[in-house]
């Protein structure tokens, strides 16, 4: 199950884009899991949401990205200015982020803070690994919210403060004895990647100031799973 393993891309089909706020300034997306948020390498690699956003929204522009396997709430600046504003609020950790994941085993404590640093393993990229001499800062919060013993999983609510290439797998696959996400082919061993068809990883609610009003606006998406 190499779903990472971009040789074989297989984006899921164009059924149109899943709008969940739009106006002049920005737009609020949806992504499914398996969809690239940007093209990769490769002409086969150029269906993405920013190209399908572009046929619908031309001026719109990427802010920030999900990993192909995680599926959720994505924001785009409509044109350059708004992006550039969007961007400095995500690099200034002015924006919340929740997600839902689905972890293996049962999560003891209730709630908690995993704080270690993260570096891309070069060697075994694009694997990250916890480096506390080079590594940068990693900072996720943990809410369990479900604990279904007959399956041993746990349902999370994770907050990352931070906004590290694979934080979240890589926090969960070090929380406690190790609770890897299900569905996860680059860091779950194989009996917690068959529990799920997919990453069940979801981006569920986002919270930011509108660019040019300043409001602030709360978006969610439920997780499909």
């Amino acid at each position: 199950m190499q779903r990472h393993n971009l040789e074989h891309y297989n984006p899921p089909p164009d059924t149109g884009l899943s709008v969940i706020y739009a106006d002049s300034c920005l737009l609020v997306l949806d992504k499914p899991s398996g969809l690239l948020s940007v093209p990769g390498r490769g002409e086969d690699k150029a269906d993405c949401l920013i190209s399908r956003a572009q046929k619908v929204y031309p001026d719109a522009l990427t802010v920030h990205r999900l990993d192909m396997d995680t599926s959720g709430l994505v924001v785009m600046g409509r044109g350059p200015e708004m992006q550039r504003a969007l961007s400095i609020a995500f690099m200034d950790r002015k924006v919340k982020k929740r997600y839902i994941a689905v972890v293996d085993g049962i999560v003891e404590s209730n709630s908690g803070t995993v704080d270690l640093p993260l570096i891309i393993d070069w060697p075994n990229r694009p694997r990250q690994k916890v480096d506390f001499d080079e590594g940068k800062e990693a900072i996720t919060h943990y809410r369990v919210i479900l604990r279904d013993t007959g399956r041993n999983i746990s349902r999370m609510e994770l907050d990352p403060q931070t906004g590290r290439a694979h934080q979240l797998r890589m926090h969960m696959l070090h929380l406690e004895s190790g609770h890897p996400i299900l569905g996860d082919d680059i860091y779950a061993p194989p009996e917690a990647q068959a529990k799920a068809d997919r990453l069940l990883l979801h981006a569920s609610r986002l919270v930011l100031r509108h660019p040019v009003t300043f409001e602030e606006m709360e978006f969610e998406a439920p997780a499909p799973f």
